[in-house]
């Protein structure tokens, strides 16, 4: 077996370590700060839930994760020559918004419906992300396939609090 793939094209090396710090401390301070503007997020325990919820104490682990993978998968395409790195960068930049309002729609308003058709939007702007981001770099667009499944999975959360809350 070459060491070629090891070498790979698609993961820079890492001499800019201030960039990847940056690429990784964007979406945490994103999800903190719509954390801290949800305002709410108490209220999740006084929900009826669904089967398969997770404990409350479970969202910040997983979200912290997600935001790392996003951050290093952000920080690859931002290091790549591609022609087509702003447009990828752009539609990151895009579903970080998305992602942003979701948990105040979601937490701070409580507007379940909403809220399940926002996380669809944003879905569909992660999966066109990931889409873009293979093009470049396919270990950029495997490092956000955690992030879409997760998010698949609150589709699921948020369609029945909807249902189960009306």
């Amino acid at each position: 077996m070459s060491n070629n793939f090891y070498k790979d094209e698609y993961m820079p090396k890492i001499k800019d370590k201030s960039a990847l710090i940056i690429s990784i401390l964007i979406p945490i301070a994103v999800g903190a700060l719509s954390a801290l503007f949800s305002n709410n997020m108490s209220s999740y325990a006084t929900l009826i839930k669904p089967p398969l919820s997770p404990p409350s104490f479970i969202f910040p682990i997983v979200w912290t994760i997600l935001f790392i993978l996003m951050g290093i998968s952000s920080y690859i395409i931002y290091k790549s020559k591609d022609s087509s790195r702003n447009k990828a960068l752009f539609i990151y930049a895009l579903q970080l918004v998305f992602n942003f309002f979701w948990s105040i729609i979601f937490f701070g308003y409580s507007q379940f419906l909403f809220a399940l058709i926002w996380l669809i939007i944003l879905i569909v702007i992660i999966i066109f992300m990931i889409v873009n981001f293979y093009k470049i770099s396919p270990l950029s667009a495997y490092l956000q396939i955690p992030y879409l499944f997760w998010c698949l999975f609150a589709t699921y959360l948020n369609f029945m609090i909807f249902v189960l809350n009306k």
